[in-house]
């Protein structure tokens, strides 16, 4: 499935691998605003590689992703069944009302002059796309640990890079070069977000409500969700002025297989069994009726001399 030596999408991919002259449209976009995770310094790329000035070398792999991982560090991060399970649930469009608002809170505060947004531990690009679908100017950096994921992120739009680094590590991003960062679930490292956005640039992150998927915790334990972690946040991102937050709610009646693959893709897909009566969702009636929460925040970067403005709640949708 996977497309060879190919990021994004491109017309008459199999000549161009058969070229010594081939193209990475959506790498060659991006490749001046990443640096060298060993020296940071600057990149550029050299037909199936990229490379520093210092003479550090980072290959392309054959799915179309770019590893920046320093040393020979394995990729972590989700398995292939964890990534399966999240591209199929996605895939159904159960969270389209999230994708949605991230998209338009991405797109009615993006900067003007945006050229890049990054999405950190972005998996398989899933909420970056329509961002840049609404961005037309702009290119994509999509962000993870996972192979499995970064195979399908290389071919998730056709102006979205994919690239394999730690996002609690220094990030391999040119420092004011991103007028959009998402987070979306994932890890984030303050002090590195606030780097790479230049003045007036923000941050978009959606995190879990203490009443997300409660229905679905009560049946199979877990991870609960931390009440707190709105304030948490906003506390992390001190450096940046919170823009804008808005209340995702809504409702999802799903069959068990769907229920199932909602656990699976996430941290709780230990608790679930083989399959047969020690499942906990086979006792479940059909439809499984959940409640989704969520809360979307937008920060952003202050601008020199900007006095402090008040934050925009709009509430629950």
């Amino acid at each position: 499935m996977d497309t060879p030596l190919v990021v994004g999408r491109c017309a008459d991919a199999s000549s161009h691998h058969r070229s010594a002259g081939y193209r990475h449209p959506a790498l060659d976009a991006v490749v001046t605003r990443l640096t060298c995770p060993h020296c940071t310094g600057p990149l550029h790329r050299s037909a199936r590689t990229v490379r520093c000035p210092s003479g550090h070398t980072f290959d392309i792999a054959r799915p179309g992703y770019l590893s920046l991982l320093p040393g020979r560090r394995t990729h972590r991060g989700d398995d292939p069944a964890m990534v399966g399970a999240r591209e199929s649930f996605l895939d159904s469009d159960h969270y389209r009302p999230l994708r949605s608002t991230i998209t338009a809170l991405a797109t009615e505060h993006a900067p003007t002059e945006t050229e890049l947004v990054v999405d950190l531990a972005g998996g398989t690009g899933h909420y970056l796309a329509p961002v840049l679908d609404a961005l037309p100017a702009a290119s994509g950096v999509i962000v993870d640990l996972s192979t499995a994921a970064l195979r399908r992120a290389a071919r998730a739009h056709r102006r979205a890079a994919a690239i394999a680094a730690d996002v609690w590590q220094p990030l391999p991003i040119t420092t004011g070069s991103a007028g959009v960062v998402l987070s979306v679930f994932g890890p984030r490292n303050a002090e590195e977000v606030e780097r790479v956005l230049p003045e007036g640039g923000i941050l978009v992150v959606a995190s879990a409500r203490p009443d997300h998927l409660r229905e679905l915790r009560a049946h199979v334990g877990g991870i609960g969700v931390d009440p707190q972690k709105a304030d948490r946040h906003r506390r992390a991102f001190a450096g940046l002025e919170l823009a804008e937050r808005q209340i995702v709610q809504w409702r999802l009646a799903l069959g068990r297989d769907e229920a199932r693959a909602l656990v699976r893709m996430g941290p709780n897909a230990h608790h679930l069994g083989t399959g047969g009566d020690d499942d906990p969702l086979s006792r479940l009636p059909e439809p499984v009726g959940l409640t989704a929460a969520m809360d979307v925040a937008v920060y952003r970067r202050r601008r020199s001399r900007e006095p402090m403005t008040g934050e925009v709640d709009r509430g629950s949708r």
